[in-house]
């Protein structure tokens, strides 16, 4: 372990993954201000759905277009490398602050940017094809410890080979769901929709799934086989890309995993780059080696630490909870399970009290459509729900409110069941980590990890 800590290696790599890695939240932050997603998700919407323990995190109105655009300048400043730890954090901070204004937007990936931002604040990135370093001789550096572009591989490959366990379960391997409910949806994609009418073409495409993220990790950091993986990560993402609406992800993985490609590939990109941007050549003596100050590489080193076995067992934090994991969600996100499931819910909720008052609640008062598709399926989110009612009504003459629920969700084509028994006051249950007991047994024959 220690003659793997001391070992060095070029640092075209990481310079190369920062550059282009920025580029492309640049481009995606740009493209959400543009198509008008801010207003729609972050500003128009009544009520949001904070995380628990998060209710501080939420939209600023108009302000909100400042966080993107504090995203969008440290996304660029990061990819030319000026003012790179600045950018680092402030890029770490906007990005998260908007991942967690509101719960009805998770997106897996959004959590592994996060995760990408945070490991950027304390690697040396900058040390190569960066302004910083053309600026600054002492932050120039041709090598950095070999341990600061492994780990950004290491966490590449637990994304793919969790999301791998993942699938390892009857509905995906045995019953080719839900991707048996989504191709037929799909066939009018050009040259291949035809396929998607037929059952074995979703079978196909759940095994190669799921042998695919169980061994590409693998495959790219293995010399030999490397050429051939990175070819089929393009073709993975882009026809993922092609099939499914997940924005920029596949791209970002497709680039991700270009880290794993030798030094000099990362090279030849570099004087590529300068001579298409035609920068002028440094002037200067040949870079060395970078070094973390002494006092700062037992802390950096220990934060990686942390951060590493944190991730390892995070995401077995379900284990913790009874029932079926798809049916309550208790423990599902932050834990690389990309689309494994299909759900689609109903909830009708009645407010009453004491007096005997009673109303039924319009959903459509309250929620945006994409808000009330994502908590009808999802307990903690109808719980939260319910409170915004209970306290709604309460300052509308309502003595006490109780707050009730139809909830009907059917889970990868299932029959529909209730989520909620609707004897249950919400208003009186208190949200936690601990198991929601209020949730029905679901009772599914779901088996697997």
């Amino acid at each position: 372990m220690r003659a793997y800590l001391q070992k060095y290696t070029s640092a075209a790599p990481l310079a190369v993954f920062r550059a282009i890695f920025g580029l492309l939240l640049l481009i995606s932050t740009v493209r959400f201000v543009a198509l008008g997603w801010v207003k729609e998700l972050y500003i128009s919407p009544q009520f949001f759905f904070s995380f628990y323990g998060l209710g501080f995190v939420k939209p600023l109105g108009e302000w909100t277009y400042l966080v993107f655009a504090v995203c969008g300048i440290s996304a660029l400043l990061l990819a030319i490398g000026w003012y790179y730890r600045l950018a680092s954090v402030a890029l770490f901070l906007s990005f998260t602050y908007i991942e967690l204004m509101d719960k009805s937007t998770y997106l897996n990936h959004y959590y592994f940017v996060s995760l990408i931002c945070f490991m950027l604040i304390f690697l040396p990135a900058h040390t190569m094809f960066s302004v910083d370093a053309r600026h600054n001789e002492a932050a120039r550096a041709g090598e950095i410890p070999a341990w600061c572009i492994d780990c950004i591989r290491v966490l590449v490959c637990m994304l793919y080979f969790y999301a791998g366990i993942a699938k390892l379960n009857s509905d995906w391997l045995f019953e080719a769901l839900p991707l048996k409910i989504w191709l037929p949806a799909k066939n009018d994609t050009l040259l291949i929709g035809e396929l998607f009418n037929h059952s074995e073409t979703a079978y196909i495409f759940s095994w190669i799934g799921c042998i695919y993220d169980l061994s590409i990790g693998f495959l790219l950091w293995n010399r030999r086989t490397r050429p051939f993986a990175y070819l089929s990560v393009v073709v993975f993402h882009l026809l993922t890309s092609l099939l499914f609406p997940i924005g920029m992800f596949p791209y970002i993985m497709i680039v991700t995993a270009l880290i794993f490609f030798p030094a000099a590939f990362h090279q030849k990109l570099i004087s590529y780059a300068g001579s298409l941007l035609q920068l002028p050549p440094v002037a200067t003596k040949p870079a060395g080696r970078y070094r973390f100050p002494a006092l700062v590489l037992p802390a950096v080193q220990a934060v990686f630490v942390v951060f590493f076995v944190f991730q390892i067992f995070f995401p077995f934090r379900y284990l913790l909870y009874p029932d079926e994991l798809f049916w309550t969600e208790e423990g599902y996100r932050f834990s690389w399970r990309v689309m494994l499931m299909e759900k689609a819910g109903y909830t009708q909720f009645t407010v009453t009290d004491a007096n005997g008052k009673r109303q039924t609640v319009n959903n459509n008062d309250f929620l945006t459509r994409l808000q009330e598709k994502m908590m009808s399926t999802q307990p903690d989110m109808i719980l939260q729900y319910a409170h915004m009612l209970r306290d709604y009504y309460a300052a509308r003459g309502f003595v006490q409110p109780h707050v009730y629920v139809d909830s009907y969700v059917a889970l990868n084509g299932r029959t529909g069941k209730p989520l909620i028994a609707p004897d249950v006051d919400l208003a009186q249950q208190c949200d936690s980590f601990q198991h929601k007991s209020w949730i029905t047994p679901s009772n599914n024959e779901i088996k697997g990890l």
